[in-house]
C-alpha cells in the first residue's frame, strides 16, 4: 500500500486488537480499498473519519444465565456492538453460535455499516449474539436463554436506537421469544426487532429476502456482460435460510442448483436439487443435509465442506459462513469455468481467493452488497411497523429487487469513478463509506 496514513492506521489497529483476526481482516479489506478516495478527499482525513469509523461507538458484553431442562444453571456470554449510527439507528442481526466472540461480532458490525448504507435506507451498523449453541436444545431451553438474553439487551435497544434481527442460529422461533420478553419488560409493542412473525408485525418476503436479493444482485452482474441465470449450473454452500431461498430464486430465474452443504458435508445432485425435500429436512425437521440422499435417488453425500468448490459450475454462491472459500477453492472454480461468484454469507471468501477470482476476470459480488437483501427488507419491515401497515409479498419483493439493482449500480459506478472498473469489492466499500463519512463529518468531531 502506498498511502502511509492508511498503513499507519492499519498497523495501529493490529497493535490495539491483535487477538481479533476476523475484525482485522474486515477492516483491512475496507481500508485498503479507500486509497483512491483519500487521494481526493483530504478533508475526511482531517476530520478523523477513518480513525472513528473503525472504533465502535459502544461495545456491550454481558452474562447470560439460564436453566436447562435438567434444572442446571448454564452461563453464556452475550454481545452487542453498536458500531456506527451516523445515518440511522444501529441495525444488524443476532448470531447464536459457539464461534461467537468479540472479534466475530465486531467484524460483522463493521461490515454492517457499509451494507446498510448501500441499501439507501436510514440504518446504522451494529451486530450482536452469544456463544450459546441452539443445536440440540429444546424449545423450552431456547426460550429461557432468549428471555435471559433479552433481559439485559432490552436496556440498550429500541426502535429509534438499535433494532436487532436474526442471523445464524436466530430464526422465527428465537425472534418470537426475544420479542415477547422485550414486550413484557418495556410494556410497549414497537418494531424493536425485525424478522418477526406475520401475526405480530413481520413482513412478507423477509424470510426469502437475503437469498432472493443475492440472486437479484447476481442477475445484474451477469446482465452487464450479456449473461443470465438461464441454463446455468449453480453451486450453493450452506442449507440455511439464505441458501434455500437463493436456490429457490435461482430456479425461478432459469438456473439449476446442483449442490448444497451444511457444517458436516455437502450433497451433489447433477440433475438438480429437490428443494422441497431440502426445506422439509432443514426448515421442518431441523436435520442434517446428509439425510437428503437417504430419501431420494441420483444424489451423493460427501463429508467435509471444502470439496463443494471442486464441482463444475457456472455460478457459485457461498452462503454458509466466513472464510469458507479459500484459494484452492477459487482455483478449482476458475479451472472449471466459473463465470460469477457472489457472497450470500458475510465475508465467506478469503482475501487471497477474492484477488485470484478478480485477477481471472470472474464476476465477484462482495457480501456487503450482494447479501444486503435481508437487512434491506428488515428496513422495509421497520417502515411498515412505523406506518402500522402491511405490504403484499409482491410489493416488498419489488422494492427489494429495486434496492438490489440500485446497490449494484452504486458499486459499479463507484468502482469505475475511482479507477477500478469491474471491481465491485472496491466499489461497494467506496460507495458505502462515502455516505457514512459525509454524515459523520456533518455531525462534528465529537460524534
Amino acid at each position: 500500500m502506498k498511502n502511509a496514513y492508511l498503513s499507519d492506521l492499519i498497523a495501529s489497529l493490529e497493535a490495539r486488537d491483535p487477538n481479533q483476526p476476523e475484525f482485522l481482516q474486515a477492516a483491512r479489506e475496507v481500508l485498503e480499498s479507500l486509497e483512491p478516495v483519500l487521494e481526493r478527499r483530504a478533508d475526511l482525513v482531517a476530520a478523523g473519519v477513518l480513525e472513528r469509523i473503525v472504533e465502535p461507538e459502544r461495545t456491550i458484553i454481558f452474562r447470560v444465565s439460564w436453566v436447562d431442562d435438567q434444572g442446571k444453571t448454564r452461563v453464556n456470554r452475550g454481545f452487542r456492538v453498536q458500531f456506527n449510527s451516523a445515518i440511522g439507528p444501529y441495525k444488524g442481526g443476532l448470531r447464536l453460535h459457539p464461534s461467537v466472540n468479540l472479534s466475530v461480532i465486531k467484524f460483522l458490525g463493521f461490515e454492517q455499516i457499509f451494507k446498510n448504507a448501500l441499501t439507501t435506507l436510514p440504518m446504522g451498523g451494529g451486530k450482536g449474539g452469544s456463544d450459546f449453541d441452539p443445536k440440540g436444545k429444546s424449545d423450552g431451553e431456547i426460550m429461557r436463554f432468549c428471555q435471559s438474553f433479552m433481559t439485559e439487551l432490552s436496556k440498550h435497544i429500541g426502535q429509534f436506537t438499535d433494532v436487532p434481527a436474526g442471523d445464524i442460529g436466530v430464526g422465527g422461533r428465537e425472534i418470537g421469544f426475544l420479542f415477547g420478553q422485550y414486550k413484557r419488560l418495556r410494556n410497549e409493542v414497537v418494531g424493536v426487532l425485525t424478522g418477526k412473525g406475520l401475526t405480530y408485525g413481520g413482513s412478507l418476503a423477509r424470510t426469502e429476502a437475503t437469498g432472493y436479493g443475492l440472486c437479484y444482485f447476481t442477475r445484474e452482474m451477469l446482465r452487464d456482460v450479456g449473461q443470465s441465470f438461464q441454463g446455468k449450473t449453480v453451486v450453493i454452500s450452506g442449507s440455511g435460510n439464505v441458501a434455500i431461498y437463493a436456490a429457490e430464486k435461482t430456479a425461478q430465474l432459469g438456473g439449476k442448483v446442483v449442490a448444497l452443504s451444511d457444517s458436516a458435508g455437502y450433497i451433489y445432485a447433477p440433475d438438480g436439487i429437490d428443494l422441497a425435500l431440502v426445506k422439509q429436512l432443514k426448515e421442518v425437521e431441523r436435520g442434517r443435509i446428509s439425510e437428503y440422499v437417504k430419501r431420494t435417488t441420483g444424489a451423493s453425500y460427501h463429508e467435509g465442506c471444502a470439496g463443494i468448490w471442486n464441482l463444475k459450475c457456472d455460478i457459485a454462491l457461498p452462503c454458509a459462513t466466513q472464510n469458507e472459500l479459500d484459494l484452492d477453492g477459487a482455483k478449482a472454480l476458475v479451472r472449471n469455468g466459473v463465470i460469477a461468484v457472489a457472497e450470500g454469507a458475510n465475508m465467506p471468501t478469503r482475501p487471497d481467493a477474492v484477488k485470484y477470482l478478480l485477477d481471472n476476470k470472474v464476476l465477484f459480488g462482495p457480501g456487503k452488497a450482494a447479501n444486503a437483501g435481508g437487512v434491506a427488507t428488515s428496513g422495509l419491515e421497520m417502515s411498515q411497523n412505523s406506518l402500522r401497515l402491511s405490504w403484499t409479498f409482491e410489493e416488498v419483493d419489488k422494492r427489494l429487487d429495486d434496492i438490489m439493482s440500485s446497490i449494484y449500480k452504486a458499486a459499479a459506478e463507484a468502482a469505475a469513478e475511482y479507477g477500478t472498473p469491474g471491481n465491485l469489492v472496491a466499489g461497494a466499500n467506496i460507495a458505502g463509506f462515502l455516505k457514512v463519512a459525509e454524515a459523520m463529518k456533518a455531525q462534528g468531531i465529537a460524534y
